[in-house]
């Protein structure tokens, strides 16, 4: 399994050039479908659909939501192609795999106060970590930015004076948004005081970078927003997409054109930017429930 793991990694980066983010996806399904493999006593050439189906009761028992089990499905149906493509196996055991339904799944946000009371709790004027942090947390909020794209974020990308940011989204597609007020102030002064005392040799241009001079990570960013969200005395379970869902929410109750949210979190499909919608609707009836006389 590991030697064939290895061989289908490189096939989507050298053949089908699949960005790095999509082979660590990809991988991570893979590895945890050996583990079961191992655990299940059944080796890959012995895999069938029930092999699969017992694969998806076993993520399902995990409690994993349905857009994540699509997403290994999909992972797993490639790699089945491709086994069964090059002759490792006789035949593609997921032809016949049926993928979990969608359901409707609202993201979580915080509300308006919420975001405020965690940025401002970060003091800017702890140089240079709590200067980076709130620079960070602002942008991430500011700029509805994936984990992903303020970490390959970089000097060049960010333009002062037009306070523009260029970000690298998806499928290696580039889009301008733009810095509110807030998030430019803090990223200035981190640029400015907290960014060159964290300068090392061989350090690059990423903006966001660790104590070691190197570009930050997915898991120190997370570990980052729930310390800072602790520190504020946040109880609920907060987590770096939770302040995109946000950004694109407080947009939205804030009269922003749904395109135009669309392009700022770069979204192929305006049905995806069309949850939010739900989210308001939710929030509508809410009110009407709770305050009209007959709600």
């Amino acid at each position: 399994m590991q030697t064939h793991l290895e061989r289908f990694i490189r096939f989507l980066a050298a053949e089908k050039g699949l960005s790095t983010a999509y082979q660590l996806s990809v991988r991570q399904t893979l590895e945890e479908f050996a583990r079961f493999l191992e655990m299940d006593n059944t080796g890959l050439a012995q895999t069938g659909i029930d092999t699969l189906s017992a694969f998806l009761r076993h993520l399902q028992d995990r409690g994993m939501a349905r857009s994540s089990m699509r997403v290994e499905m999909v992972h797993l149906r490639i790699f089945f192609r491709w086994l069964a493509g090059t002759g490792i196996l006789e035949k593609d055991p997921s032809v016949f795999l049926e993928m979990p339904r969608q359901g409707l799944s609202l993201p979580h946000v915080l509300d308006q106060k919420t975001v405020s009371n965690l940025l401002e709790s970060i003091d800017i004027q702890d140089i240079p970590l709590g200067c980076r942090d709130r620079a960070l947390l602002e942008m991430i909020y500011a700029c509805g930015m994936r984990v992903s794209e303020i970490i390959n974020c970089k000097l060049e990308s960010f333009d002062k004076d037009e306070a523009f940011v260029r970000v690298l989204g998806k499928g290696n597609k580039t889009r301008l948004v733009p810095v509110g007020r807030s998030a430019l102030d803090a990223l200035q002064m981190y640029l400015e005081k907290g960014r060159p005392k964290l300068v090392r040799t061989g350090t690059k241009s990423h903006i966001f970078l660790t104590v070691r001079g190197r570009p930050l990570t997915r898991e120190r960013i997370r570990q980052i927003l729930r310390e800072r969200a602790r520190a504020a005395g946040l109880e609920q379970h907060v987590f770096p997409h939770i302040l995109r869902h946000s950004f694109a929410t407080h947009l939205l109750e804030n009269g922003a054109d749904l395109r135009i949210i669309q392009e700022m979190l770069g979204h192929a499909d305006i049905s995806t930017t069309q949850i939010y919608t739900h989210l308001e609707q939710q929030r509508l009836n809410s009110i009407h429930h709770r305050f009209h006389p007959r709600g």
